[in-house]
């Protein structure tokens, strides 16, 4: 069976002309003469690998990932940015090798890439496993495997349930029990994390971090100063901020942020992301399936997530819609913890007991996921806090709505063993109940 091969680069000629000789299973089907070629007959399926010298420069993590989706494995000669597309999961190819390990570094990248569910490799100009990354920064002795730390995040269906307000001071939270917190704004229709900690700066930290992982750039001290140093309570969160206009939103491309996430794990032991309420992949269904999807910052993060809290506003509108939502969410997070809370809870909106009436009203329609946590509805205590830039814990240490979001930042926390919270007792028939019924059967 055949391996029809593209190239980019005259530089990769000789090589792929020793190959020819050879007479063996690699055969060359195109030399492109620019990256656009090469990408056109990537996505037309033309090769089953793609060997790239010369415009090696220009290729971005995203371009790797359609010459990926094309079919065909990347190579790329030795001297032509290796290094960095090496970091990216491109196979290096020696110069100065001979066409029968040129050939065979092919099949083995194919094979790699046919048998992996994600692309694997990497072999280094000396054809050896490249080193696993331990997170650390370029130039420092490689130690032992550090374990990730875990990421959290933070979504809620749309109507304002209070997913930015939690996350801000969930990253305080756990910042103040010890926790190396970093907090990230992947909203892409309202980001509002800076505002929320009267940051001042316009810069969209996450956009530049994004653009980093692009290039195969971002290691953990570029990390650090995409990043802004924000004071809580005495104790300090690496704050990626977001973007500045919606327009921008095209900035956060799935494959860069997994590899922001990634990053981050491996920097920090607790990323807080902050995501978008759209979890629709209706984009997928135009004409240009590679186009940049408006809702992949979210869905990246709820697919790289160790612990997904999903948050409702505590009423007869919030409710419903947290319960028709949560499965969408759910299966957008493979594998991870789910920790559901309500927000906003208040008498007013949700009677005179308004946990029992939320708590009957989720054991009749929810979706098999126990709630967890409440968090007080408490204007005046938050108008306080959002005006002066400041977390609950700076300016409402002792307020219920406080203690319920380190509870909170507990439960992230807990093992899964230790988890599962105890079910409230559960009273049937109340109005609030009644009414979310009703709204559901609609």
């Amino acid at each position: 069976m055949g391996l029809p091969v593209m190239t980019l680069g005259v530089s990769t000629w000789p090589i792929v002309d020793g190959i020819e000789r050879l007479h063996g299973p690699v055969t060359v089907v195109r030399r492109c003469l620019d990256l656009t070629e090469l990408l056109a007959a990537a996505r037309a399926g033309l090769g089953r690998a793609a060997l790239v010298a010369e415009g090696a420069e220009e290729i971005t993590a995203s371009l790797l990932e359609q010459i990926r989706l094309g079919g065909a494995a990347v190579l790329v000669l030795e001297g032509h940015d290796h290094r960095r597309l090496a970091g990216l999961g491109a196979v290096v190819v020696p110069g100065r090798a001979a066409p029968a390990d040129a050939a065979r570094l092919v099949e083995e990248a194919v094979a790699a890439a046919a048998g992996a569910a994600r692309p694997a490799g990497y072999a280094d100009v000396s054809g050896t496993p490249a080193p696993p990354d331990t997170g650390g920064s370029p130039g420092q002795d490689a130690g032992p495997p550090l374990r990730p730390g875990r990421v959290v995040a933070v979504w809620g269906p749309t109507g304002a349930p209070g997913r930015t307000t939690v996350a801000v001071n969930l990253a305080a939270e756990l910042a103040l029990l010890g926790e190396d917190a970093a907090l990230v704004d992947a909203d892409t229709y309202g980001a509002s994390v800076a505002a929320t900690l009267g940051m001042l700066d316009e810069a969209a930290g996450l956009a530049q971090a994004c653009r980093l992982a692009e290039q195969g750039r971002l290691d953990g001290e570029a990390l650090r100063r995409a990043a802004a140093d924000v004071a809580v309570a005495g104790r300090t969160v690496r704050v990626l901020t977001g973007l500045t206009r919606q327009d921008r939103w095209p900035e956060l491309r799935s494959s860069a942020m997994t590899t922001v996430l990634e990053r981050s794990a491996h920097e920090f032991s607790t990323t807080v992301v902050d995501c978008g309420f759209a979890l629709e992949a209706d984009e997928e269904l135009t004409v240009d399936t590679m186009a940049p999807r408006r809702h992949a910052a979210a869905l990246a993060a709820l697919e790289r997530a160790d612990v997904v809290v999903a948050v409702g506003a505590g009423d007869a509108i919030g409710v419903p819609r947290l319960v028709k939502a949560l499965p969408e969410a759910v299966a957008a997070a493979p594998g991870a913890r789910l920790v559901v809370a309500v927000n906003k809870l208040r008498r007013s909106a949700a009677g005179r007991s308004p946990e029992l009436g939320i708590q009957e009203a989720w054991a009749r329609f929810g979706a098999g996921s126990a709630l967890e946590q409440f968090v007080p509805w408490e204007p005046e205590t938050f108008d306080t806090a959002l005006l002066a830039g400041a977390v609950l814990a700076e300016t409402a240490a002792g307020s219920p709505a406080r203690a319920a979001l380190r509870e909170l930042a507990g439960r992230v926390l807990a093992e899964p063993e230790e988890h599962g919270g105890t079910q409230q007792p559960v009273v049937r028939g109340t109005r609030l109940g009644a009414r979310i019924g009703a709204w559901l059967r609609r």
